[in-house]
């Protein structure tokens, strides 16, 4: 993959597609980039160049735990990306900590987005206990209780040190404490608009997103239907597109139900940008 210095940080992208107008995806998670390329494929096979990249701290991109909030320093990074590769403005999409990018940035930089695609929204309060413990806390104590070693040893890091050793000497270099209180800035960013319908985005800032938008809510625990039809409701443009109808409260994620409707998801945004392009 190609690689972009950005903001001091080395991010891994890959462009599929040769023409049309440019759609940044991105997943879910700590994922790297792989997670949405079949999904980018499908839109880059409709005639769109899709930019999948891994985030920092993610994939084969560097390590920097550093300013206030996880989100905000990546869509940072999306912005100085899609500068550099000269695809501004393009449509931005994401999946759970992905849509909450999209959102972001469509919020700090708005002439940076053509639209908005959308899918598992985040929000509820059983989801921002889990992701606080799974981004944040579980950090903070695996640091406390074991120094960078154990932080090294958890199933995130030690999956990113597989793909680019580089990240383990970088983490062992850093002081435990000085990672904790990194984490605890983030945590307590987090916390701070993980209470909205929404997570990390408030009604007021909802509806001052004009940009056409579509959104397909999700259907487990963690991205129950709730939040999507609230951005839905909220957002001047949004479209609703239910591309799960059953709910499966029996799952945090159900990542299974996503792969099997893949192609419903890829068409239904297909049609989206395709009406688009033609106002």
């Amino acid at each position: 993959m190609p690689v972009e210095k950005i903001r001091g940080v080395d991010i891994h992208y890959e462009i599929l597609g040769e023409r049309g107008p440019f759609v940044a995806l991105q997943p879910g998670g700590r994922r790297a980039g792989a997670g949405v390329r079949s999904l980018g494929g499908k839109i880059a096979e409709a005639g769109y160049r899709v930019i999948v990249y891994d985030r920092r701290n993610t994939g084969a991109s560097s390590i920097a735990i550093e300013g206030e909030s996880e989100n905000d320093e990546w869509a940072e990074d999306l912005h100085e990306l899609l500068g550099k590769l000269d695809a501004l403005p393009a449509y931005i999409g994401g999946s759970s900590s992905g849509c909450r990018l999209a959102m972001i940035l469509a919020l700090r930089r708005p002439e940076d987005v053509r639209g908005l695609l959308l899918w598992r929204v985040t929000g509820g309060a059983y989801a921002a206990e889990r992701l606080t413990n799974q981004y944040y806390t579980s950090h903070i104590d695996a640091a406390r209780q074991g120094g960078m070693n154990a932080v090294c040893a958890m199933e995130h890091w030690s999956e990113v040190i597989k793909i680019n050793p580089g990240v383990r000497t970088a983490l062992m270099g850093m002081d435990p404490l000085d990672f904790i209180a990194r984490m605890e800035r983030w945590r307590t960013s987090f916390l701070a608009g993980a209470d909205h319908p929404v997570i990390g985005l408030t009604p007021a800032q909802l509806r001052s997103m004009t940009m056409p938008t579509c959104i397909a809510p999700g259907n487990d625990r963690v991205h129950p239907r709730l939040p999507g039809q609230v951005a839905h409701r909220l957002m001047p443009n949004a479209e609703y597109h239910e591309v799960l109808t059953e709910d499966r409260m029996d799952l945090d994620v159900a990542f299974e139900d996503w792969e099997k409707e893949e192609g419903l998801l890829a068409a239904t945004f297909i049609d989206f940008l395709r009406r688009q392009g033609r106002r």
